[in-house]
C-alpha cells in the first residue's frame, strides 16, 4: 500500500511543476486563513526509533496560517502536535508525544478545485529527522466564512530513507476576502452578464440594453422600424427592411424596371432593358441531285434540317436559292432543270420545315456557273447541285 502511496505522490509531484507555468496572477476569493485539523499519521514500518521500531499508525492535532499571493499561488506554516506509536526493544507496544512543524508552498488549481502542495517538516518524536513532503489537498465551502479541510500527504526522510504518509480532516476560516471584481462582460458589448439576455452576441454588433442586437438580420434598418425581421443575407432592402423587388434579377428593382421578363445572364441598361449587339450571321446550304433529276432526295438530311433551323432562328433574314446542272444538254433543257432543282428545294422547306415561301426566292442558271469544268463523271456530279447562302446583320444581347 505504501508503496503505491508513494507512486501517487511522485506523480503529484510531476503534476504540480508542470502545472507550474499555467499559474493565475489575479486577485483570490480570500487572502490568508486560519485552520485546525485532526490527523492520522502512517509511519514506514522499517522506520527505526530510539529503542524500537515503529508500528503503523499515529494521531495528531494540527493549527496552519497560510497566506495566498496569487489566486493560484500560496504558503503556509504548520504547527502539528503528534503521538506515534512504536515497539519497544522489548516487544511491548508503547506510544510517544511530540511535535511536527514545517512550511508548505500551495499551488491552487483554476476556480480553487483542488490544490497541490510541497514543503519541509521537522519532526521530534523520539528522534529528531527532517522529512520532506508532498501532498494534495481541497478547502470545500461549507459556509461562507467556514471551509472544510481534506488532504492526503506523503512524507520522506532522505536520510533514512523511509517514507510515512498522513491524512488530515479539519476546518479553515478564509480572512481578506478579495474586493469584488467588476462586472464581467463576456461578449464585450457593454452589457454585463447579469443583464445581457443575448449573451453570445458577434463582436461589433450594436445592441440594445438587455444586450441584443438593434438589427437582427443585419439589413441596416433597426428592429423598430424592420416590418422584415428575418431578412436573408447580402439582400437589398428598403427603408422598412424588406427586400427590393426584382423578378427577373437583372439588377434594376422592379419599380424602374421597363423590361420585367429580361432573360438571365445578359446585360440591361438604366431601364433593364437588354443591350443589344450587332452580329453578322452567316450559312451555306449546297444540295447535289442525280444526272436529269429535280428531286430531293433526303429531305431531311442534317445538313437541311440546320439550315431550316436557322432561318427559323433568325425570322427577318431571306435567301435565294440557286440551281445549276452539269454541262450535257442543251442549254435550253439544262436551264429549264435548273429552275426545277431550286423550286424542289423551295417546295421542301415551306412544306416540311414551316419557311414562310415570301423568304426565299429561286432562280436557275443552268449550265453558266460551273463548278468544275473537266468532263468527266465527278466534275458532272458536283456541277448537278442547288446553293443558297443566308447572311445578315442580326442583334444579339450582350453577356454580363
Amino acid at each position: 500500500m505504501k508503496q503505491h502511496f508513494k507512486m501517487a505522490a511522485l506523480s503529484l509531484a510531476v503534476l504540480s511543476s508542470t502545472n507550474a507555468f499555467a499559474q493565475d496572477s489575479s486577485e483570490p476569493a480570500y487572502k490568508s486563513w486560519f485552520g485546525g485539523s485532526a490527523m492520522y499519521y502512517n509511519t514506514d514500518e522499517s522506520r527505526p526509533f530510539d529503542g524500537g521500531v515503529a508500528d503503523d499508525n499515529g494521531v495528531g492535532l494540527s493549527v496552519e496560517y497560510g497566506f495566498r499571493f496569487t489566486q493560484s499561488w500560496a504558503a503556509r506554516v504548520e504547527f502539528t502536535a503528534l503521538e506515534l506509536d512504536y515497539t519497544d526493544v522489548n516487544g511491548n507496544s508503547a506510544d510517544d508525544d511530540g511535535e511536527m512543524t514545517g512550511v508548505d508552498v500551495m499551488y491552487f488549481m483554476p476556480n480553487d478545485q483542488w490544490y497541490l502542495f510541497g514543503g519541509v517538516k521537522r519532526q521530534a518524536v523520539l528522534d529528531s529527522t527532517t522529512l520532506g513532503n508532498i501532498g494534495i489537498g481541497k478547502h470545500w465551502d461549507i459556509h461562507e466564512n467556514v471551509k472544510l479541510i481534506t488532504e492526503v500527504a506523503a512524507y520522506h526522510d532522505f536520510g533514512e530513507d523511509y517514507n510515512d504518509y498522513s491524512v488530515k480532516l479539519g476546518l479553515a476560516v478564509p480572512f481578506g476576502k478579495a474586493t469584488p471584481s467588476a462586472p464581467k462582460d463576456s461578449d464585450n458589448d457593454g452589457v454585463v452578464d447579469g443583464k445581457d439576455q443575448c449573451p453570445m452576441t458577434p463582436a461589433g454588433v450594436r445592441v440594445d440594453a438587455t444586450g441584443c442586437s438593434v438589427d437582427n438580420d443585419n439589413d441596416g434598418v433597426l428592429n423598430s422600424v424592420d416590418q422584415c425581421p428575418n431578412t436573408p443575407a447580402g439582400t437589398k432592402v428598403d427603408a422598412t427592411g424588406c427586400a427590393i423587388k426584382d423578378a427577373d434579377n437583372d439588377g434594376v428593382v422592379d419599380s424602374k424596371d421597363m423590361c420585367p421578363d429580361t432573360p438571365a445572364g445578359v446585360k440591361v441598361d438604366a431601364k433593364g432593358c437588354t443591350v443589344f449587339d450587332e452580329e453578322t450571321v452567316e450559312i451555306t446550304l449546297r444540295v447535289l441531285f442525280d444526272n436529269e433529276s429535280a428531286v430531293v432526295k433526303m429531305p431531311k438530311d442534317p445538313e437541311i434540317s440546320e439550315f431550316a433551323e436557322f432561318m427559323k432562328q433568325y425570322p427577318s433574314t431571306t435567301a435565294v436559292v440557286e440551281g445549276h446542272t452539269s454541262a450535257p444538254g442543251t442549254e435550253a433543257y439544262n436551264m429549264d432543270l435548273s429552275k426545277r432543282r431550286a423550286a424542289n428545294f423551295k417546295e421542301v422547306m415551306v412544306d416540311m420545315y414551316g419557311i414562310d415561301s415570301s423568304r426565299l426566292e429561286t432562280i436557275g442558271y443552268g449550265e453558266t456557273q460551273l463548278l468544275d469544268t473537266d468532263n468527266d463523271a465527278e466534275a458532272h456530279r458536283v456541277n448537278r447541285r442547288i446553293s443558297v447562302t443566308v447572311k445578315d446583320t442580326v442583334k444579339v444581347a450582350e453577356e454580363k
